[in-house]
């Protein structure tokens, strides 16, 4: 027999021994935390590769990452819901610790990115937890306006992650870049494990080990899919297809065993509400639009424009800008306008900043860029506030942790899903360029050479001219994707519910 703690609603009692101020920026420092490791890593990576060889390798430190994270994701959430938040969230960050303590020590790339799996194992408790915590804590009206505050996190991450990994790679080792996580997940346990009180009643209850296994199993093979897939092998070969069978029929039985499992790990209720599936659906696009700028935008202004990294930074800094200030502003007007108004208009800012870069061409310069990415930033801000706290307000407290998780997961691989598509569109109209204005013998390869300015100057100007019309054509075509994928996040945004009532889930 099976015994655990199951939560009940906190009381009133637990609200007023809860330091809500202290516990907000403990919470904020987890966040950091796990939000800067993207960006930090990202800038640190050629240095790593310098010291640890391994090239062959190198994607596969993000995407260990990714993985665990998107495959542990949903279960903590469900695991805070059944024993709390405080305890999940404290042993998630121990991990994450012990992960980027060992990274630090990699001496090689296959150790690192066993050690990032670890890192990605503790961060999946670390982001929906957080933003768990938080819509335990505020009211409604208090979310909105906090959600503001969580944004801003990614926007400050965003800025100082890349100077950071580029100073400590320069003036220092790269290993700082995985032990600075170290003070700062020490302090978020402090303030959880001293200020969040939380009641909790025993009782017995079934956990979901089997729905567990098939969230692993299924998730697995459909991300190790998207992540490997035309890269490792063809889309069109044995692995393709039995890694998407196995994900598929996984997926499938884990859905037909939710359903009839007393303690879900997956409600299937979540899925029958129209604002939570539609939420979710609009954080799958979302994902994949974020992916597709994020990834591709530097390659276009370095290859195409022939501007240093720097100022390929600088463009997607615009991003980071307009998210949080465009948060801060959409949490005010969902208590004004609801939900659905400002997730609409975060859609029409989203297919505005999609036009703008299918109509980009290098004669419009990196501020044509910047206004693209600002005004992408500006959507990202005004829907995911509006989605987290709309699923936050439309549940209660025992199932409130799976119900973020699940937003946050469906954005992880709307990511993955974006990265697989959105690759692929460039690589098959690269393809096709080559083969009808080039010599069939250049390869995809021969475009990693726009991206350095050294190698660059030694090629003769028809080469060049080739290289970037020939990637010019192609990320046309992906941003066009990213339009088709921004209307498809309006829509689902326009078909919100209008809420019938002013129920908080608090009760």
């Amino acid at each position: 027999m099976n015994e655990s703690f199951r939560q009940t609603v906190p009381a009133r009692k637990e609200e007023r021994q809860t330091r809500r101020p202290l516990v907000l920026v403990s919470v904020i420092i987890a966040m950091f935390m796990a939000a800067i490791e993207g960006t930090i890593v990202s800038t640190a990576m050629p240095g790593i590769v310098g010291d640890l060889g391994g090239f062959a390798l190198y994607s596969w430190v993000f995407s260990a990452y990714l993985l665990m994270q998107s495959v542990t994701i949903l279960i903590y959430g469900k695991l805070s819901d059944l024993y709390g938040r405080k305890p999940v969230f404290i042993i998630g960050i121990i991990i994450f610790l012990i992960g980027s303590l060992l990274c630090g020590f990699a001496a090689s790339m296959k150790q690192l990115i066993v050690y990032r799996l670890l890192q990605g194992l503790g961060a999946g408790a670390v982001q929906p937890i957080a933003t768990t915590i938080v819509g335990d804590m505020y009211s409604m009206e208090e979310r909105a306006k906090i959600q503001g505050y969580l944004a801003s996190v990614w926007g400050i991450s965003a800025i100082l992650g890349p100077l950071l990994g580029g100073f400590f790679v320069t003036y220092s080792h790269w290993s700082l870049v995985f032990w600075m996580n170290i003070p700062l997940g020490i302090l978020a346990m402090i303030g959880v494990g001293k200020y969040l009180h939380e009641n909790i009643e025993k009782k017995r209850v079934h956990i979901d080990y089997l729905g567990s296994l098939f969230v692993l199993v299924g998730v697995s093979a459909l991300m190790v899919l998207l992540i490997q897939g035309g890269t490792a092998w063809p889309w069109n070969s044995w692995e393709t297809y039995f890694l998407g069978v196995l994900s598929a029929g996984v997926l499938f039985w884990f859905v037909i065993h939710e359903s009839k499992f007393p303690e879900p790990l997956m409600p299937v209720f979540l899925w029958s509400n129209r604002l939570i599936s539609l939420s979710n659906a609009a954080s799958l696009t979302n994902g994949a639009i974020l992916i597709g700028i994020s990834s591709f935008l530097p390659a276009y202004i370095q290859g195409v424009m022939e501007q240093p990294p720097v100022v390929a930074g600088f463009a997607l800094t615009a991003m980071s800008i307009g998210w949080p200030i465009f948060s801060t502003i959409g949490g005010k007007l969902l208590l004004k306008v609801g939900f659905r108004p400002v997730a609409t208009a975060g859609g029409i800012a989203l297919i505005a900043g999609s036009i703008v870069f299918v109509f980009m061409d290098p004669s419009k310069g990196p501020v044509w860029a910047g206004a693209g990415s600002f005004l992408i930033g500006c959507g990202m801000g005004l829907t995911n506030t509006t989605f987290i706290v709309a699923i936050q307000n439309n549940v209660d407290w025992r199932t409130r942790g799976i119900a973020t998780a699940s937003n946050m997961f469906m954005r992880i691989v709307g990511s993955a899903l974006g990265a697989a598509v959105l690759g692929g569109i460039l690589n098959t109209r690269l393809s096709t360029y080559f083969e009808e204005h080039g010599d069939k013998k250049v390869s995809l390869d021969a475009a990693n050479i726009l991206l350095d300015e050294e190698k660059r100057s030694k090629l003769s100007s028809s080469v060049i001219d080739l290289l970037q019309h020939g990637l010019s054509f192609s990320l046309d075509d992906v941003y066009k994707g990213v339009l088709v994928l921004s209307v498809l996040s309006f829509l689902f945004s326009v078909l919100l519910p209008k809420p019938t009532n002013n129920k908080t889930g608090d009760q």
